[in-house]
């Protein structure tokens, strides 16, 4: 197999992004809100993957025809940003006014951040909260938190999309790897099967579930606040 092969081969698997997002709306559309955080959660694997085999196989290089980048956006907001963004407007979590105003601040927010030319920093992290309300959903849908703690949240996560505040790549940044990568592979692996129970409120899964979301969200923060030896 050629390495233009390979390459190619990389971004049909990026795709699939897309056909697991189309899999995770219909699932939405009917409040299978289990099945549809399971579909976002094989998209989620399946972005935390390709970008190493991206970069092995070098695929500006090899495959230049198709961009990568973009195609990996187009699928992250669908499945980052736009579907949790349903799901939380159609369950029960946000009473009125509230879903609208957590639907509009999210779509609008994500979609300036996603087109930030600065979002990546240095180290490969990302400069401000990478609109990755994926996660928070899954976490809200796992826990259930009055309502006005989710709005909160919606707020202050938008808010710091746009701020010099720096967030993880598990897999990208170097500093706290052998850390950062089991604790997001222990996150995906808790997502799936807190989705698969139909988010059962005495499941273990969902308390791991908040506890690596609270790392992920919180380390490059501290690695700003403690900076690396020299």
């Amino acid at each position: 197999m050629t390495d233009q092969t390979r390459a190619l081969l990389v971004h049909l698997l990026t795709a699939t992004g897309a056909v697991f997002a189309m899999l995770a709306m219909l699932a939405a559309a009917d409040a299978s809100w289990d099945l549809m955080f399971l579909w976002l959660v094989v998209a989620f694997a399946v972005d935390g993957v390709d970008g190493p085999l991206a970069r092995k196989y070098d695929v500006k290089l090899n495959a230049p025809r198709f961009d990568g980048v973009l195609l990996d956006l187009i699928i992250d907001y669908l499945t980052y940003v736009f579907i949790p963004a349903f799901a939380l407007f159609s369950s029960d979590l946000l009473p009125g006014w509230t879903g609208w105003f957590a639907i509009i601040v999210i779509t609008y927010s994500s979609a300036m951040y996603f087109c930030d030319s600065r979002m990546k920093t240095d180290d490969n992290s990302f400069q401000g909260f990478p609109g990755c309300w994926n996660m928070m959903v899954i976490v809200m849908f796992a826990s259930e938190p009055p309502f006005w703690v989710i709005v909160g949240l919606v707020a202050i996560l938008a808010v710091a999309m746009f701020l010099p505040l720096k967030f993880i790549h598990p897999v990208r940044t170097r500093r706290w790897r052998k850390l950062s990568l089991p604790v997001a592979l222990i996150w995906t692996i808790c997502a799936g099967w807190a989705a698969w129970i139909d988010f059962h409120v005495e499941s273990w899964a969902n308390w791991v579930l908040v506890a690596t979301s609270l790392y992920l969200v919180s380390a490059g923060i501290l690695q700003q606040i403690f900076p690396e030896r020299r």
